[in-house]
């Protein structure tokens, strides 16, 4: 379960906003370009500390303003799906999808294997050797879709998943997300109201 109080000013700007996802729940964020969907995404991950605001996942504090608490991204198991898939490119697919898993302390064996299951959980595994530079919009965002999932994260964040991918492929990727998200705790910011609907 996460629970989520953030206040983040920026000039003029004020985002004040408070969330809860419940086990096994996927919640949406609707609202228009500019309004503080990422903003707020950011701050759950632990990539901008907000001037306010307490972050708890489960039983652990992530963010407690008041107290001093701030942990590093690392340490917060989140896995983070971006609106661009930001692959490593010097990486191969199997690779870049493996990385999570080694930054855990997991072995170069059993990190490898982890990816590939994961690969072929959102239909990817055929690109396990190709660079990033050779893949599709869609097949770039299915591979970061999978290092997302890699490190077995408590909680996932999908910042506008489907605004990089042609349109031709968005209705195949959220239906895949619709698949993998099925049981886990989400939380998905969207302009579009179809994701919402689907996804959520």
């Amino acid at each position: 379960m996460l629970h989520a109080e953030v206040v983040v000013r920026r000039g003029e700007f004020t985002l004040d906003v408070a969330v809860q996802v419940e086990s096994g729940e996927v919640v949406a964020v609707l609202g228009r370009n500019g309004s503080g969907k990422s903003t707020l995404l950011r701050a759950i991950a632990g990539l901008l500390r907000p001037d306010r605001g307490r972050v708890v996942l489960g039983d652990r504090v992530l963010t407690d303003t008041a107290a001093g608490v701030v942990l590093p991204p690392y340490q917060r198991r989140i896995g983070l799906l971006a609106q661009q898939p930001l692959l490593f490119p010097h990486l191969s697919v199997l690779d870049n999808v493996a990385f999570g898993p080694l930054a855990t302390g997991i072995g170069r064996r059993d990190a490898r294997q982890a990816a590939l299951r994961h690969l072929t959980e959102v239909d990817a595994a055929q690109f396990a050797d190709r660079r990033p530079g050779r893949l599709s919009g869609g097949q770039a965002q299915r591979v970061a879709l999978a290092r997302a999932l890699a490190p077995n994260p408590d909680l996932l964040l999908l910042d506008e998943p489907l605004s990089a991918v042609d349109v031709e492929f968005a209705p195949a990727l959220r239906s895949l997300l619709q698949t993998v998200l099925a049981g886990r705790v989400a939380l998905i910011v969207t302009h579009q109201v179809i994701d919402a609907l689907m996804l959520a």
